[in-house]
């Protein structure tokens, strides 16, 4: 923080926001403000406070987007409907990218207020043996994230520079982006599972049936996640209408898309070995893997499919990391994972979604036949 305050205005000026310079202020905020809650909120998931954890991460969401559409939709309308408004008065009435910020920095001043109480009263040590034990549980995870990272937001910034000239790249990377976002339905499953699920795989580290359990949650996960993908496949045709017509062109990518994510949530329970060991480098390992992939696999296919290498680059790289740290975690930390069971689930569900895709494709062509 005091680095952002004493040096904002260069910082701002190295990155081409000189115009604006508080913006780096306030992403310094959020960064620091983010980053500290983040520990109360460990907190809370160690003592399985979930309902806690939830109600603030919905409130701060809540907050974030009411401050959006405040900023944005209704302030304007208000100052059409009267020019000299409080609004007006206040200077809330431009469209501006810097509400966006705004909202983002509230929301995170209120979290913060929220978990005050769980702040309160917890006495700060300082524990040098403690903090090396960490630093080498935590830093290859570090690496692992920035990885995660490359593998989540790279196909973006590839498809704007390899896409062939002759195409529209904006247009191309909007249709991608916008069915990318259909499977949002998985993404908040696994992010929700992420968040539940790695206190309780700790807390049952030492039990008998240990990894029984892990087993045994790895099946219901991927039941569940079986069914999101069948729900949103299966009602597509209702789904599709939330993105633009000029949109839908690409809804091809979605299926891809939502099994890329639920191989990225297995690979969240396979993750158990190596945090559990104490081997997180592996874990780093994987995630470099997979970027390498990731990075590999769109440069050679966009060129010649476009946004579909980046969704196929993405199902690969995740598929390949759930191979990878299965097979790597049955020389340190075996879990006996029902693979008949968990293979029947996906031949179920893979079946359904073809049959039913076969019959809307017939179904389709017999309407177009002239009687």
């Amino acid at each position: 923080i005091l680095i952002f305050l004493f040096f904002y205005k260069q910082i701002a000026f190295s990155i081409g926001y000189e115009a604006h310079p508080e913006y780096v202020l306030w992403f310094a905020f959020i960064i620091a403000t983010d980053a500290f809650v983040s520990i109360p909120f460990a907190k809370l998931r160690k003592e399985n406070k979930a309902a806690k954890f939830a109600t603030i991460k919905l409130i701060n969401i809540l907050v974030n987007v009411g401050l959006n559409l405040f900023f944005i939709k209704l302030c304007p309308y208000l100052i059409d409907q009267n020019p000299n408004s409080w609004v007006a008065v206040l200077g809330f009435g431009d469209i501006s990218i810097k509400y966006i910020f705004i909202s983002n920095l509230v929301a995170s001043i209120v979290t913060l207020i929220l978990l005050l109480p769980d702040i309160y009263g917890t006495k700060p040590e300082f524990d040098k043996a403690l903090l090396k034990r960490m630093l080498i549980y935590s830093l290859p995870l570090l690496l692992a994230g920035l990885a995660g990272m490359v593998n989540e937001t790279l196909d973006r910034i590839l498809l704007k520079v390899l896409l062939p000239a002759s195409s529209d790249i904006m247009q191309q990377i909007g249709i991608y982006g916008a069915n990318y976002k259909i499977a949002i339905l998985m993404t908040l499953f696994i992010q929700m599972f992420r968040y539940a699920a790695e206190p309780f795989f700790f807390s049952q580290a030492k039990e008998k049936d240990a990894k029984k359990t892990y087993a045994k949650v790895m099946k219901y996960f991927v039941i569940f996640g079986l069914l999101i993908f069948l729900f949103v496949m299966l009602y597509i045709d209702l789904i599709k209408y939330f993105i633009g017509a000029d949109y839908r062109e690409g809804l091809k990518i979605v299926p891809i898309i939502l099994l890329a994510n639920l191989f990225l949530g297995i690979i969240y329970n396979l993750s158990v070995w190596y945090k559990l060991t104490n081997k997180t480098k592996f874990g780093a390992y994987i995630a470099l893997i997979g970027a390498v992939i990731t990075i590999v696999l769109n440069v050679v296919l966009i060129p010649k499919i476009g946004y579909m290498g980046s969704a196929w680059a993405t199902f690969f790289c995740y598929f390949s990391m759930m191979i990878i740290s299965f097979f790597w975690s049955r020389k340190t930390y075996k879990i006996n994972y029902d693979f008949k069971d968990l293979l029947l689930y996906f031949t179920l569900a893979l079946a359904i979604f073809f049959f039913y895709k076969l019959f809307s494709n017939a179904r389709q062509y017999y309407c177009k036949i002239p009687c």
